[in-house]
């Protein structure tokens, strides 16, 4: 799987968003797959508050990038296009920035305090554009895993009842160029609403 850039990238990019969705991702497979992850303008995956990709609107983006693909003359077997799903990869600061507060699972190109593996919360999402810097505040599970090295300073929390102190989870910092893949943790209830 390779995530496609330069002028595909840019082209397939103008003509989802003109049909009024988000080109979450574009990629590459094995066999001339070319895939086509689409999301709706604005969904945070929140229940009822946007209404989630439905198999017509890929049917209508897979239709419009078929004739565009054709005219641009680019080499490929199979078309794609499908929703992120509920374990939605994010990919730009954009995407940091809508889902603040939600649990994520990051993977870095490079070790951070001994760790490539994190799982967290968005805390948030700082910097230029091109030099995006996020902040994660680690899952008290994930924490436990190994120790890491604090971003600043945070004071003790005191216990009153039992007299022992806790500490929150410590907030790690890495740059958005250093991420290597990101997804949302899929957030499932299959309680029934009577």
């Amino acid at each position: 799987m390779a995530s496609v850039a330069g002028p595909l990238l840019a082209v397939v990019e103008r003509t989802v968003e003109g049909l009024g969705y988000e080109l979450v991702d574009l990629e590459r497979e094995g066999r001339g797959l070319l895939r086509v992850t689409i999301d709706r303008v604005g969904n945070t995956g929140a229940a009822a508050a946007a209404p989630l990709v439905t198999v017509d609107d890929c049917e209508k983006v897979s239709h419009q990038l078929t004739h565009l693909l054709a005219a641009e003359n680019v080499d490929y077997e199979r078309l794609e296009v499908s929703s992120p799903g509920v374990d939605r990869p994010l990919k730009k600061a954009r995407d940091y920035e809508r889902f603040a507060g939600a649990e994520v699972q990051v993977q870095l190109v490079a070790p951070l305090n001994g760790r490539k593996r994190w799982r967290g919360t968005i805390a948030a999402v700082s910097g230029a554009a091109g030099a995006e810097r996020i902040r994660l505040r680690p899952t008290p599970e994930d924490e436990a895993r190994e120790p890491v090295r604090r971003v600043s300073p945070v004071p003790k929390k005191v216990n009153r009842k039992a007299g022992a102190q806790s500490q929150p989870p410590a907030d790690v910092e890495f740059a958005l160029a250093d991420v290597d893949r990101a997804r949302l943790v899929p957030v499932l209830d299959f309680r029934s609403k009577r």
